[in-house]
């Protein structure tokens, strides 16, 4: 595979940028809540409504093109992964992977845990666990991950 480094570019996110947060949002996941018999889009647009944080937020630009965008945001002592999607056309590249080691090593340097939550069922668990997260607690509906400080401290909320 291609060094995606040079590929892969990030560009900050403006208030005004929301609506098309929200279709890439609903975009990305759609397949994946469709196949879980939870897909609705006004529900997508208030859950990240809701978690908008623009200055935390940043577009993924994959050969001059923007096919997704992450929000990754301090909270006391951790860091949170609020959001992070890729277009499905751009999924299986390596571009979400390549995206979260650049986000570990953020974290790293910073010696803080990352948050992340996601759906039961869908791929993303296996992703997040792949790049090191480990199940902190379980919902009605989705499964809430960290991923320890590099020193291992600060995997408490």
């Amino acid at each position: 595979m291609t060094d995606l480094t040079t590929r892969i570019t990030f560009t900050p996110v403006i208030p005004e940028d929301f609506a098309k947060l929200v279709d890439l949002r609903v975009a990305a996941m759609r397949e994946g809540l469709e196949h879980l018999g939870r897909f609705n889009p006004e529900r997508a647009r208030e859950r990240l409504r809701k978690s908008f944080y623009p200055e935390h937020t940043r577009y993924i630009v994959f050969d001059g093109q923007k096919v997704g965008f992450y929000t990754f945001r301090p909270f006391g002592d951790a860091l949170y992964l609020d959001h992070l999607y890729v277009l499905p056309g751009h999924q299986s590249l390596g571009i979400g992977s390549h995206v979260m080691r650049k986000l570990i090593a953020e974290a790293d340097a910073r010696r803080q845990p990352i948050h992340v939550g996601a759906l039961k069922g869908s791929a993303s668990n296996r992703f997040y666990q792949r790049h090191g997260f480990k199940i902190e607690r379980e919902e009605d509906w989705d499964i809430y991950y960290v991923r320890p400080a590099a020193d291992g401290v600060g995997s408490e909320l």
